[in-house]
């Protein structure tokens, strides 16, 4: 069976473009077992309280919730375990630092298969305060303001 082309999203975070200012993002694969595999491939995956961490350097992701595959047998997975993610070194090594100094968090934000191979997309995160909250849901409020009175203004136009 030929590997589908593209780009394909499972699941995504938008909670966490809410909650934390993301300052650089990255793509990183994740070691699954075969039934993970297969409950992706029916689309079925959380990433609410994800995040990652680094430890004897080495990234590890916490907290992703896979649901066991329906069809799976006694092979299942455990639905929250915590799964490796597979980046170079050198990336690592430079995440680690940010990290350890400035204070950030690796936050997962989306989950997709890329030409067949389960990607993740993480985030170096900064938290947000909530009066960081409210002046960006009011910058996004505001724009979409403009953009429907600029709307309505141009369909009145003939051109």
């Amino acid at each position: 069976m030929p590997r589908e082309k593209g780009r394909k999203l499972i699941a995504s975070n938008r909670k966490a473009r809410h909650d934390y200012e993301i300052l650089e993002e990255l793509e990183a694969g994740i070691a699954l077992t075969g039934t993970e595999v297969k409950s992706l491939r029916a689309g079925r995956c959380s990433l609410v309280d994800a995040f990652g961490q680094i430890s004897d350097r080495e990234v590890y992701l916490h907290a992703m919730h896979i649901p066991e595959y329906t069809m799976g047998t006694w092979t299942n997975h455990p639905p929250r375990r915590v799964r490796k993610l597979l980046l170079k070194r050198q990336e690592i090594d430079r995440i680690g630092t940010k990290v350890r100094e400035s204070g950030l968090t690796l936050v997962p934000l989306s989950v997709y298969f890329s030409n067949g191979w389960v990607k993740v997309e993480l985030g170096l995160a900064r938290g947000k305060k909530s009066y960081d909250k409210r002046q960006s849901l009011a910058k996004r409020d505001a724009e979409r303001e403009i953009s429907r009175v600029m709307g309505s203004r141009n369909k009145g136009r003939d051109e």
